[in-house]
């Protein structure tokens, strides 16, 4: 099978994929869940979590706190350049089939900017406080389900985004020694 073939059928499948996960938002318990969710991943729950780390660990929460916003950061500039780059169209912008009931924060698609953050994020913030994976996992997880669920992203979005969170988070935890 010849590069281009592999290229269509794998974005085929994203696209297919794409349309039947973004049709679940019909139902009004799942639209409703996972446009709260999507919201939180806007940052207010990263926000959250930072505030909460240093009410909770005080002085001991800000190497925690800077880490991620350090993260955080990286992870913007990255997602900005690449998403001027590509300039990959949503989803809804290119299937009508698509079922959009999220409102996108930019216009381009590529990559999953709140994939990205909710991965950078979580994983730094688990570095510190492994004892929060019950909350975060599900949460970034989540989050990465509502981007294909309200239409706004195809699933090649969600994995680069979180492809690139990883990168981010292993990169960064290998500079700043855990102590």
């Amino acid at each position: 099978m010849r590069m281009s073939q592999m290229l269509n059928r794998m974005q085929a499948w994203d696209s297919a994929l794409c349309v039947s996960v973004s049709h679940t938002s019909q139902y009004r318990m799942i639209r409703a869940w996972f446009r709260i969710i999507s919201r939180l991943g806007d940052g207010i729950f990263w926000y959250a979590l930072m505030l909460g780390i240093l009410a909770v660990q005080q002085g001991a929460g800000v190497k925690p706190v800077l880490h991620m916003l350090a993260a955080g950061l990286t992870g913007t500039m990255i997602y900005k350049w690449l998403k001027h780059k590509t300039h990959r169209p949503r989803p809804y912008q290119v299937h009508q089939d698509v079922f959009v009931t999220g409102k996108p924060l930019d216009r381009f698609s590529f990559p999953s900017g709140h994939t990205l953050h909710a991965v950078a994020f979580g994983l730094v913030a688990l570095f510190y406080f492994p004892l929060l994976a019950i909350i975060l996992i599900p949460f970034i997880l989540m989050v990465a389900m509502s981007r294909v669920i309200l239409g706004l992203h195809y699933p090649s979005d969600v994995l680069a985004g979180a492809a690139i969170g990883y990168a981010i988070a292993a990169i960064s935890m290998s500079l700043i020694p855990y102590t």
